[in-house]
């Protein structure tokens, strides 16, 4: 078995939780009701089960290489970012005016899963090139959009994000590239930039690279980033591709992972300075490309839910396969595969539900964005916009850090099999690490939760999706079902802890800033763990009521199981959490520093 894509659980999560038939009532999404969102992922489904899954395993065999600054992919790769293109599945959910298919982001997530599971190398070529979309449609003046945007919608061209450089890891701060100005209008780009994901390759014909630099005489520090256009090959004023830029890439990196895409370094002006063109205003480039790094951090966060519904249907598959003992309940007269186990069970389990708890967290949250660049009310819009910029550290944060949990398990169901690279298990392990660092590490998704999402508005907007939390534990009670019962005691005393926690993080951040940045992370997991767990508690009512009507009754009873499961186990969690940000924070920075 390769990969099978999880269609009707993504429907039911867009169906009911991220409600859809509301989001096709706004302007512009008039067509992408369920029949749409079913159409559209029973493609994507066909396409990566076919295409992509099958190239997986290749490209961890045979990753990206480079020869005298060429870099060329796995093998098949360009043909089946061909087909991708060509099908559309760039464009998906970018603005018709360029080409794209305008259809929502709670349909395009479910299809950028899809992309992830089968194969998260290749799909990492097209996420970065959607965030290159963002910020030119937010930023780029009418010229930049006439000129790029068409031809990135639709694949023909690719794009990428360089931020980091050698000295500066994180601290984009200490950016050094530069940029001269030039009487034509244009900059002259000079500087080292590391960590560029499909910065060279052979797959498009051009590659628009959107690079930070500082302008001469401008500020030190983030007020004096600036964002250029600096692509590979120059456009003329046809739209035809002219000569090479002088950017070239230096070297890719040997990862532990991804071993597909090429992480490339990327040098630009060794022949006279490379040609960039200026998004929006000088010194205001970290502001538009943390467009892009939003966007991107959306994306890593599903790239997690990708990857460990990768890892558990390979694990469920061996454990149906693999014969070995008797069962503890003498079940069987003899060995039996080892689903039969309770521990395999309780691994499987812990899989599912921490996958699904994501998968829906992120479904929801697409939903909110949507509303909130879509809606026609002023007050709606502002609404969702802050549940989602809530929303993107837990995506990105909890769905990664769960990642590593869920591969590793993986690998553990495997038993010594999960050792050995032929059997797969260990490749989506390895893969899945970075996701926890790359556009932003699980620590400065923590920051951003405390710094930007809680403390600054006192944890108003915590405080107020914890109310909608409390709602659906109403519902829960109101349901009286045993279930139902069980996790609205756990839901609720999570909510509690999550109070708790907010509190102590609005009215200590400024006070005793270590304090409460020492519990940052157990923040984020607690408020993650929380989020996808609401969403299940929400699953589960939506399950009881089809199956009282007799709707797919396996499947909705699935659905209870699950949602039960993890109150019991992964919910329950929470209040140790708590305990350890409020009441813990002394021990964590109690040791002194020569005693490391």
């Amino acid at each position: 078995m390769s990969y099978v894509a999880p269609v009707k659980d993504m429907l039911f999560n867009i169906q009911h939780l991220a409600n859809l038939e509301q989001i096709a009532q706004l302007p512009g999404f008039e067509d992408a009701g369920l029949d749409t969102a079913q159409a559209v992922l029973e493609e994507s489904a066909k396409f990566t089960e076919g295409v992509l899954a099958p190239l997986n395993w290749e490209g961890d065999k045979n990753p990206s290489s480079l020869k005298d600054g060429v870099v060329t992919a796995t093998p098949g790769f360009k043909d089946a970012f061909k087909q991708f293109t060509d099908g559309g599945w760039q464009g998906l959910q970018h603005p018709t005016d360029f080409g794209g298919q305008g259809l929502p982001k709670t349909i395009g997530a479910a299809c950028g899963e899809m992309v992830n599971s089968a194969n998260m190398s290749f799909a990492l070529c097209p996420l970065l090139s959607d965030g290159a979309i963002e910020a030119l449609l937010t930023a780029g003046s009418d010229e930049l959009k006439a000129t790029y945007l068409e031809n990135l919608v639709s694949g023909k061209w690719t794009g990428t994000m360089n931020l980091t450089e050698p000295q500066a890891g994180s601290d984009l701060a200490l950016v050094r590239s530069r940029a001269e100005p030039q009487s034509d209008g244009t900059y002259k780009v000079f500087g080292t930039k590391i960590f560029i994901t499909w910065g060279e390759h052979d797959m498009a014909e051009n590659i628009v690279h959107l690079v930070l630099a500082r302008v001469s005489g401008a500020p030190e520090g983030v007020k004096g980033i600036s964002l250029f256009v600096v692509p590979k090959f120059m456009v003329n004023k046809d739209g035809s591709l002219g000569a090479r830029n002088d950017v070239h890439c230096v070297s890719i990196e040997h990862k532990m992972g991804i071993k597909a895409s090429p992480t490339a370094v990327l040098q630009y002006g060794d022949n006279g300075g490379a040609i960039g063109y200026l998004v929006g205003q000088e010194n205001r480039g970290l502001e538009y490309m943390f467009i892009m790094m939003n966007a991107a951090r959306y994306g890593v966060g599903v790239q997690g839910i990708a990857i460990a519904e990768r890892a558990y249907q390979k694990a469920v598959q061996f454990s149906k396969d693999r014969v070995q003992s008797r069962p503890v309940d003498g079940s069987t007269p003899g060995s039996a595969p080892i689903i039969h186990h309770p521990d395999v069970r309780r691994m499987l389990m812990t899989m599912r539900a921490y996958t699904e708890g994501c998968r829906a967290l992120a479904s929801v949250a697409a939903s909110a964005y949507d509303a909130a660049h879509h809606h026609t009310d002023a007050e709606a819009r502002k609404q969702n916009q802050a549940f989602y910029e809530f929303m993107v550290p837990l995506v990105k944060g909890y769905s990664t850090e769960m990642s590593l949990e869920v591969t590793s398990l993986g690998v553990q169901v495997h038993g010594g099999m999960g050792f050995i690279e032929e059997t797969g298990a260990a490749q989506y392990y390895r893969d899945a690490k970075i996701l926890t660092i790359y556009e932003g590490t699980t620590a400065i998704q923590a920051n951003d939760l405390v710094g930007r999402k809680t403390s600054r508005d006192g944890g108003q907007i915590a405080k107020g999706i914890a109310g909608q939390v409390e709602a659906t534990e109403a519902d829960l009670l109101a349901s009286g079902s045993a279930h139902a019962l069980a996790v609205a005691k756990r839901l609720n005393a999570a909510r509690l802890a999550f109070i708790d926690v907010v509190e102590f993080v609005a009215g200590n951040t400024k006070a005793s800033p270590n304090a409460v940045f020492a519990g940052s992370v157990p923040y984020l997991m607690l408020a993650g763990n929380l989020m996808a767990g609401w969403q299940l508690a929400r699953s589960l009512l939506v399950a009881e009521k089809a199956i009282a009507s007799g709707d797919d009754v396996a499947f909705m009873q699935a659905k209870i199981t699950t949602a039960r499961f993890y109150a019991d186990h992964l919910l329950s969690k929470t209040g140790g959490l708590r305990d350890s940000i409020v009441e813990g924070a002394d021990s964590v920075t109690a040791l002194p520093l020569d005693a490391f």
